[in-house]
């Protein structure tokens, strides 16, 4: 087995030959997993999860996560590796992943599998290095956009880091803030400090951490084909138990908690709280079907901003269903080559 050596907060592998990583990538519910697990034991391969949601042990239904014979066919990393309280984020995910990547020998198969474009970035391109804004500053942030909402964080913007004011969309007031907080903090314009990070992040890729081949294969499917397959698995997922796993939850958790706001779980609630016209007298079909039409078109919505994300990349692009023979037939060259 390679041995690694830890070398400036970067994983390095002494071995010159590099891992072969196949990564699938796209939309929710377009088969990425099941087309993933039938390819590492095609290949002899292992999986490493970046769907943010299958890290949670207590979220089974809602995430059409894998069956456990499924997760135990091949060897799978990152799924069912934190609890609800004590959520991951991307740069938890990165150090995680890189230790899987850490175990592994020379000659490993790899796939990368999931739909969080934001933490496949960060694996495979590095991380801006933020730092926790302190408290004092967070709340004189929420304090203002409580009582003057995003004007005054958009107005000092123009003054102070005139950059991030044009490319920044005055709808993004999570960026915004972000970028006023980060003055506020070091009184350096964030669009500097971003500059400044583009110059150095190479060093952070995957590639520069540990000799490694990677190659994205982007699986989705036209509309009109995935539509329905997403309403199929909605409906799937409120009959086979979804309400009573979120009830469940509930018992132990708030629901407050970012896994439990997620597609899915979050309707869910509003459901169960009788926010959801026809739930509160009885779970009636006609609820029912109220509820799948939420989590429906809440999917449909995250599928078209995964679409956009995952437009920036390059890639493979293959329709999951019609083009297995040519993935397979790619995976078969990719993982052959020096």
């Amino acid at each position: 087995m390679a041995k690694f050596t830890r070398d400036l907060g970067s994983y390095k592998m002494n071995s010159k030959s590099p891992l072969k990583i196949a990564i699938f990538m796209g939309p929710t519910a377009t088969g990425k997993s099941s087309l993933a697990i039938e390819a590492a034991k095609k290949f002899s391969a292992e999986i490493i999860n970046f769907d943010s949601l299958l890290f949670y042990k207590e979220l089974n239904i809602g995430v059409a996560k894998p069956t456990l014979a499924d997760l135990n066919s091949v060897p799978h990393h990152l799924v069912n590796v934190t609890t609800i309280d004590r959520p991951w984020d991307a740069a938890i995910f990165r150090e995680r992943a890189l230790t899987a990547l850490k175990s592994m020998n020379s000659t490993s198969r790899v796939i990368l599998v999931g739909g969080s474009g934001f933490y496949l970035r960060a694996l495979t391109d590095g991380m801006y290095p933020s730092s926790t804004v302190p408290t004092p500053i967070r709340q004189k942030s929420d304090e203002l956009y409580q009582s003057s909402g995003i004007a005054p964080f958009w107005e000092l913007l123009t003054q102070v880091d005139p950059l991030s004011y044009q490319k920044l969309s005055p709808n993004d007031h999570y960026r915004i803030r972000r970028a006023v907080e980060h003055w506020w903090c070091h009184q350096t314009a964030f669009s500097e400090s971003q500059s400044l990070w583009e110059t150095e992040k190479n060093s952070q890729k995957l590639q520069n951490l540990l000799p490694a081949n990677l190659s994205f294969l982007y699986l989705d499917l036209p509309k009109d084909e995935h539509w329905p397959i997403i309403l199929e698995r909605t409906r799937t997922m409120v009959h086979a138990g979804l309400l009573e796993e979120v009830s469940e939850l509930l018992k132990t958790f708030s629901g407050e908690e970012r896994p439990l706001q997620s597609i899915g779980y979050k309707e869910s609630q509003a459901y169960l709280r009788g926010e959801i016209p026809g739930a509160q007298s009885s779970h009636s079909v006609t609820s029912e079907e109220k509820l799948i039409e939420r989590i429906y078109l809440a999917t449909r919505q995250l599928a078209k901003s995964q679409r956009t994300w995952f437009q920036k990349m390059p890639k493979e692009t293959f329709h999951p269903l019609q083009d297995k023979h040519k993935i397979f037939s790619y995976l078969e060259n990719f993982f052959a080559s020096e």
